[in-house]
């Protein structure tokens, strides 16, 4: 019987410790007071452990390195990940988007589940335990440098240590370190999955305004598309948030100079739209054309609309040109903001970036470095959309690297 050290109490080193206990001993490292931190306020805190998409669609949701995650998926998919969770005694349903949350809404009945698992299992749990660094000798870890000065030593090391993202949930990428210390690579860390800022400062008068079924599309300075998405997006103090803006940032690292652009009406034609204004201003033939808009946009958002139309706000609206009304309708359905940059990493749902996947056996996610080395979760460099994937390949990832020291 192997001893298996797993540093790291988040998803996928909680799996990847439940994985190897089947014939191994396993220590499970964490220097929080609790397990499964991170997942505490994932899914605004009711936790999307996964997507109910065939499984096989899941890399069309994947921008980081989606091929070096296609035997970890397989050998333990979403439904394996469901028929886990539902059998350690937690029951799920399914929203909108296929996404899968507990039916309780509490990401704390999970982490609960988990524990209790890792409990029958007999995996030895050392919460408040900051692990500082590893001795070697030539390939081969030796031990662990714990902070009190001890040591932990093992057979076998899994790393699952996280990203950067949301350092106060323990993920202040101290692994990237370890990894880097040991001969591996760590590619460039960036935000994914992050509000954007952008330079107009009148976008303080929108702040907490929430708006469904928009199209959100990210410009170049060359008008090539870089990304469209359509659902739900939040205006901020700063800038863009909410899940169609989150998912869009992620292409934001890659260039520069770009606008945002938002349909507020997607749903219509230039055409239809027209003719709706046109049918709200005959209602409203004696109003001026500030209080015209109420049954057409939030109300929050007519003042902001009125002064970017350029149309006189105490204008009548029957007085209102053709040309005006034009402008209007271009306006409403390519509302555009400047992007300033995406906010710092800390605020990341999940960090791009991590170690590189050519030093990892995408079979094993054993290093290739290390001979007694593996890895699981948000410290390679994989990162998905939002929806439960991430959740996913951090389960995935765990189980695979836990399965493959049996």
């Amino acid at each position: 019987m192997a001893v298996i050290a797993v540093i790291g109490a988040g998803p996928s080193g909680m799996m990847a410790a439940i994985a190897a206990s089947d014939a191994n001993k396993v220590i499970l490292i964490d220097k929080n007071n609790k397990l499964g931190k991170k997942l505490y306020i994932t899914g605004k805190g009711r936790c999307n452990v996964t997507n109910s998409k065939d499984i096989s669609e899941f890399f069309d949701y994947i921008p980081g390195n989606p091929n070096f995650l296609y035997s970890s998926l397989y050998t333990f998919t979403n439904d394996d990940t469901i028929d886990f969770i539902n059998r350690i005694g937690v029951k799920l349903k399914v929203e909108r988007g296929d996404r899968v949350f507990p039916e309780s809404d509490k990401s704390s009945d999970i982490i609960s589940a988990f524990e209790k698992e890792l409990i029958k299992r007999n995996v030895l749990i050392k919460l408040n335990t900051k692990v500082t660094g590893f001795e070697r000798l030539d390939k081969k870890i030796t031990s662990i440098n714990l902070s009190d000065g001890s040591k932990i030593a093992a057979d076998y090391y899994i790393l699952c240590t996280g990203g950067l993202s949301y350092s106060q949930t323990g993920s202040t990428g101290e692994g990237y370190i370890f990894a880097r210390k040991l001969g591996h690579n760590i590619t460039k860390l960036m935000p994914s999955l992050v509000p954007i800022e952008v330079t107009e400062d009148w976008i303080k008068e929108l702040q907490g305004l929430s708006l469904k079924n928009v199209e959100l599309k990210i410009i170049d300075n060359k008008n090539k598309v870089i990304c469209k998405d359509f659902g739900e997006m939040l205006f901020t103090h700063f800038g863009l948030s909410g899940p169609i803006v989150l998912s869009a940032s992620r292409a934001i690292n890659y260039h520069k100079n770009l606008r945002a652009s938002i349909n507020l009406k997607p749903g219509l034609s230039m055409e239809e739209l027209d003719k709706r204004i046109q049918k709200d201003f005959n209602k409203n033939i004696n109003k001026a054309f500030k209080n015209s808009l109420d049954e057409l946009l939030p109300k929050k958002l007519v003042q902001t609309v009125v002064i970017l139309s350029k149309i006189d706000a105490d204008k009548k609206v029957n007085l209102i040109t053709k040309e005006e009304r034009k402008y209007l309708v271009q306006l409403l359905q390519n509302f555009i903001f400047n992007i300033k940059g995406l906010r710092p990493i800390e605020e990341a749902i999940i960090t791009a970036g991590g170690i590189d996947v050519k030093e990892v056996d995408p079979a094993t996610m054993k290093s290739k470095i290390i001979d007694n080395l593996s890895f699981a979760g948000e410290i390679l460099d994989v990162d998905a959309l939002t929806g439960g994937f991430n959740i996913q390949i951090a389960l995935s990832t765990g189980f695979l690297a836990g399965k493959s020291l049996l």
